[in-house]
C-alpha cells in the first residue's frame, strides 16, 4: 500500500464504479465523488493495489495525464443536451471553472460528459469552463491517482482545496435520495385476485412514468444488471417505481405474466409512460450516450 500525505484537510476519496457483469463481484453505481472527512487535519490517499500487473499499468496511465496546469481549459456549452457532443465520454478526472477562471470543483467520472451535463443542469452559473483529463486505461486505481494528482497540484499552488471539494460542501455532489419503498402489486399469494394480473401491470406502468420491473428490491437488488439499471436511474434523479420480480409472496406470477405482457424475455425492464424501454444494455447504452434526459422529460 502506498499513502502520501499532505495538508490541509484530509479529502478521502470514494469512487463507486458501473459495471455490465452480473457478477456479485462488481457493484455497479452511477457516480463516482468525493467524500469529505472534516475532522482530521491532513489529505490522505490511500492507493492498494492487487498485483504488479495493476501497478505497473497505472502507473503507465498517471505518467500519460497531462498536469492540471498544462491542460487546455475549454468553455462549456450553455445547453446540457450539446455537452455529450463537444466533450468526451470517456472515463476521467475533470476540472470545473466559473466565470472568472476559478477553479470550482475537481471530480472523476465513468462519463465525463454525462457529469458536467448534470452540474451544468444544477449549478450552471458556476459550470463556464473546464479542464478535462481522459484516462485511457480507467481501473478504479488509475482514476483515483488520476484525481489525486489534480488535487495535489492545485493544494501545492494555492494552499487550498477547490471551494466544491471541501468538507460538507454539497454543491457538486447529488446527496442520496430517501429509498422508496417497492411496489407490490396484490395482497398476498393466498388472496384471490379480482383482475387478471396482465391487467394490474398495465394499470402500474400506464398510471406511473418510470417503472423498473427488477429482481430484489431497489435497496438490495439481487443482480448486477438490476443493480446497473437501479443506479443509473439514481443518477439520473428519476422519480420511479420498482417492483421486486422475484417477491412470489406480492408478485406472485409476475414474471411469466411480465414476459408475456412485455413480449420481453428478460430482467430487469424499464418502462417510461407505459411503453417498454428494455432492459439493462439498452438503458446503459442510452445513458452513455447522453440520451437518457431526453427520454425522461417527453
Amino acid at each position: 500500500m502506498a499513502t502520501i500525505n499532505l495538508s490541509p484537510p484530509q479529502i478521502t476519496f470514494s469512487c463507486r464504479c458501473l459495471s455490465s457483469s452480473s457478477s456479485s463481484r462488481n457493484a455497479p453505481t452511477l457516480s463516482f465523488y468525493s467524500h469529505f472527512s472534516p475532522s482530521h487535519s491532513s489529505l490522505s490517499v490511500s492507493l492498494k493495489h492487487r498485483n504488479n500487473t495493476i501497478k505497473h499499468r497505472c502507473l503507465i496511465t498517471a505518467s500519460a495525464l497531462k498536469n492540471l496546469s498544462e491542460t487546455e481549459l475549454v468553455p462549456v456549452p450553455v445547453v446540457p443536451e450539446e455537452v455529450s457532443g463537444k466533450l468526451p465520454s470517456d472515463s476521467g478526472v475533470y476540472a470545473i471553472f466559473d466565470k472568472n477562471d476559478e477553479l470550482q470543483f475537481i471530480g472523476i467520472s465513468r462519463n465525463i460528459a454525462a457529469s458536467l451535463s448534470a452540474h451544468l443542469k444544477s449549478v450552471p452559473e458556476l459550470c463556464c469552463s473546464v479542464k478535462v483529463g481522459v484516462v485511457s486505461d480507467p481501473d478504479r486505481a488509475a482514476l483515483t491517482q488520476a484525481w489525486k494528482s489534480w488535487m495535489e497540484e492545485h493544494i501545492k499552488a494555492t494552499g487550498k482545496v477547490p471551494p466544491g471539494n471541501e468538507p460538507g460542501n454539497a454543491t457538486w455532489i447529488r446527496q442520496p435520495s430517501k429509498k422508496k419503498p417497492d411496489l407490490r402489486l396484490t395482497p398476498g399469494h393466498h388472496v384471490q385476485l379480482t383482475v387478471p394480473l396482465e391487467e394490474l401491470i398495465d394499470k402500474l406502468v400506464k398510471e406511473n412514468k418510470v417503472v423498473a420491473f427488477i429482481k430484489g428490491s431497489r435497496s438490495a437488488p439481487l443482480c448486477g444488471f438490476s443493480q446497473r439499471v437501479i443506479g443509473i436511474l439514481e443518477s439520473e434523479g428519476v422519480d420511479y417505481e420498482s417492483i421486486d420480480v422475484l417477491d412470489e409472496e406480492y408478485n406472485f406470477g409476475l414474471r411469466e405474466t411480465l414476459k408475456k405482457y412485455s413480449n420481453w424475455p428478460t430482467f430487469p425492464q424499464i418502462f417510461v409512460n407505459g411503453e417498454l424501454v428494455g432492459g439493462c444494455d439498452i438503458l446503459t447504452s442510452m445513458y452513455e450516450k447522453g440520451e437518457l434526459a431526453g427520454l425522461f422529460k417527453k
